[in-house]
């Protein structure tokens, strides 16, 4: 069955969760503002949500219409067929937004297309009341502009959720985003990787991961587990294939240095958790001891942000560091996320060679890359 799937993706993310889904085999559609739309099948959806590191969600496209009053929302969803995807006792909610649209009350818009899904099931199955035991769908309305999508939920919980995060540290990056950061590296197998204020491990965790080829989703369930339009065989198999596509033969050099002792641990823990944890070496250090122990390595990390008390010296000295180290080693490059728009006179006194705009959770950042000499 021809199906069309949502990548949504965070602000700034959707080149590298466009690449993911290429590499994936499934043709893009169109690629807009935090969502890339594409072409596949019900075993994509389990390939998206097994394999893709930087996505937020995988949503299964239900409609697009347009809609300026409740009726039309209502006659327009009750067009579409729901019986294909939810059974007589499947349980369904409705989420949504609505923006610079006439339709403009989103609970009201909620109810309505509830309704219009009930009264389509209704007359389809002969039914009055549905007990709602089953697998669990969340249909979500958007409205845009008086242009009305109709979406599934796929994922369940959001796919920054891997699984390994037993351990916690303040302030700690999304995994989504750490996998990007390191995407848009140029590192790779072979090329030594550190991260010297690593906290609970999530960037070095993601680039072990990428290193080993091994799936985010391995490890965890989707709510598109339990849908009937997806064989659970078609699960098997998939999960099969991505436990033989992991290389253990790796050859990963990765080092994650914190001066906190408890994120150590935590990070620790986690990559036991990730399965890992044999290809990274975690070590309590202070930003001042850290040293080059090859030419050409690479430096990914999100250090603190210096936005509360007393944190500022520390930031200030953990620039000083970085200007002295890159000033001994110019064939290493930086990888730096940072709401700070002064890193490029602090560390480098230079330029990045590239920026970009993106957010960790709900706060803006920037993604610094600075490219060192070839060694």
């Amino acid at each position: 069955m021809k199906l069309e799937l949502v990548a949504t993706a965070t602000f700034g993310l959707e080149a590298v969760v466009k690449r993911e889904i290429q590499t994936l085999g499934y043709k893009i559609l169109r690629s807009e503002d935090a969502k890339i739309t594409y072409l596949g099948d019900e075993r994509a959806i389990v390939r998206s949500n097994l394999w893709l590191r930087s996505a937020d969600r995988v949503l299964l496209k239900m409609g697009e219409f347009k809609a300026l009053e409740f009726e039309e929302l209502f006659q327009q969803t009750k067009a579409i067929a729901w019986e294909e995807l939810i059974p007589p006792d499947g349980k369904f909610t409705v989420i949504g937004t609505s923006v610079k649209s006439k339709l403009h009350s989103v609970p009201a818009c909620q109810s309505i297309v509830k309704k219009a899904i009930v009264e389509r099931l209704r007359e389809y199955y002969c039914m009055d009341h549905f007990e709602e035991t089953g697998a669990s769908y969340t249909v979500k309305v958007t409205i845009l502009k008086d242009n009305v999508t109709v979406t599934v939920d796929t994922s369940g919980a959001g796919l920054h959720k891997r699984g390994y995060r037993v351990c916690d540290v303040a302030a700690p990056i999304k995994e989504t985003l750490a996998a990007a950061m390191v995407q848009l590296s140029f590192w790779k197998e072979g090329r030594l990787l550190m991260d010297p204020c690593c906290g609970s491990g999530t960037i070095p965790i993601e680039a072990a991961m990428i290193g080993r080829n091994l799936a985010p989703g391995l490890n965890r369930s989707f709510a598109s587990e339990d849908w009937e339009l997806i064989p659970a065989e078609i699960w098997k198999e998939e999960r099969k294939k991505a436990f033989e596509a992991v290389n253990y033969d790796a050859d990963l050099s990765i080092f994650a240095f914190d001066v906190d002792p408890k994120a150590i641990e935590a990070a620790e823990e986690n990559a036991i958790e990730a399965g890992v944890d044999d290809c990274i070496v975690f070590k309590r250090m202070n930003m001042s001891k850290i040293q080059a122990k090859e030419p050409g390595g690479i430096i990914i990390t999100n250090p603190p942000y210096g936005e509360r008390i007393g944190e500022k010296q520390q930031i200030e000295n953990i620039y000083l560091k970085y200007r002295e180290f890159f000033a001994e080693n110019p064939t290493w490059s930086l990888f730096m996320v940072t709401t700070d728009k002064t890193v490029e006179d602090k560390i480098m006194g230079r330029p990045a060679d590239r920026r970009r705009k993106l957010y960790n959770g709900r706060l803006e950042v920037c993604y610094y890359q600075f490219h060192g000499k070839k060694a």
